[in-house]
């Protein structure tokens, strides 16, 4: 009976893992990503817009967003996606990565072509598109930023910009906390997978058990707002700078292994695991308040042969008999307008 009980009870605690698991956001969890970017929209200066600085609860609530993406439910969504999340820099090595995805594909693919048995783990879904994504939602910022200002210079509504800008700065901060975290830039993200002289584990629980499990454990204590410097930087290169920050990070890769082998990732781990975990969140609050700061800047200018639209004149010109009647056009109501209902 007890060695029944004994066996229930492991039974029992390992269906719980799995469940929460397969429940649970990946990279730093819901947890580390909000926090990464509360404390990003906390250091931002009195020089970015009031509706940003004041969005830190959205902002927040955004920063896990593409990990709810990852569902079999939507499983073309989650295929399309996942790569966007890690960057094996040991497989790109000797590489000048170009500044676009396709130019990416391209030079991967003459990197395969050249490495005998053309090996399935340079296709850029295995290699990893992190910086692609990131530099991509850093554009769609800028854009969000640039229709707020237009909106300020024509004295329209800019709430629709506002909106945009929230929701790409809080997306964008989703891929930068991930690559604050050593685990999501090398071929060993979940377990030593490479020549292991210093035995560190193969086990494939590593990655969820430092930034899933002992974040949410010691989430009280990972107190690391200070320690984002005051300071705002602009970025002259953001994807070279990017890639830096990337750099940075994987030269941390084999620092996490020690301290998962000292046992640093148990319960409340140990002073110097807890003080890691702080610096590698505030490495990436920084470069996201950073990034977010650059994208305002950047914004304001316009791109080349930007052609502002012309302002509605007061009485058009009455058409002509040999002109074609205008298409019934629907456009949406203005914020405070009711919704037109239908056949009207």
């Amino acid at each position: 009976m007890i060695v029944m009980s004994v066996l229930r009870f492991h039974l029992i605690r390992c269906l719980l893992v799995v469940l929460l698991l397969a429940n649970s956001a990946w990279p730093w969890g819901n947890e580390g990503h909000m926090q990464i970017n509360r404390v990003a929209a906390e250091k931002l200066p009195p020089d970015v817009p009031a509706f940003l600085r004041n969005a830190a609860d959205q902002l927040a609530y955004l920063g896990p967003e593409p990990d709810r993406w990852r569902e079999k439910s939507e499983l073309a969504l989650k295929l399309s996606q996942e790569p966007d999340h890690f960057l094996d820099m040991e497989l790109i090595e000797g590489m000048t990565l170009p500044p676009d995805r396709y130019s990416y594909y391209r030079a991967l693919a003459v990197k395969r072509q050249q490495t005998p048995g053309q090996p399935d783990n340079l296709l850029p879904e295995k290699v990893g598109l992190q910086p692609y994504i990131t530099m991509e939602v850093f554009g769609r910022l800028i854009g969000a930023f640039r229709e707020y200002r237009h909106a300020l210079r024509d004295h329209t509504n800019p709430e629709f910009a506002e909106r945009n800008a929230i929701l790409y700065a809080g997306w964008l901060g989703h891929y930068v906390a991930d690559g604050a975290n050593p685990l999501h830039t090398t071929v060993n993200y979940n377990g030593w997978t490479t020549a292991n002289p210093n035995g560190y584990t193969t086990a494939k629980a590593i990655h969820w058990k430092m930034e899933g499990e002992f974040v949410a454990a010691n989430l009280k204590q990972l107190q690391f707002a200070d320690m984002v410097p005051a300071k705002v930087r602009k970025l002259d290169n953001p994807f070279q700078d990017y890639l830096a920050y990337l750099r940075k990070s994987h030269g941390y890769v084999e620092r996490v292994y020690q301290l998962e082998k000292a046992g640093g990732f148990e319960a409340a781990g140990s002073p110097e695991s807890r003080q890691f975990i702080e610096q590698r969140m505030a490495f990436g609050a920084e470069m996201l308040r950073d990034l977010w700061y650059t994208a305002w800047l950047d914004s304001a200018v316009d791109p080349p042969g930007y052609v502002p639209p012309k302002p509605a004149t007061t009485n058009p010109p009455a058409a002509s008999p040999s002109d074609s009647p205008a298409p019934n056009m629907r456009t949406a109501p203005k914020l405070g307008e009711p919704t037109p209902q239908a056949g009207g």
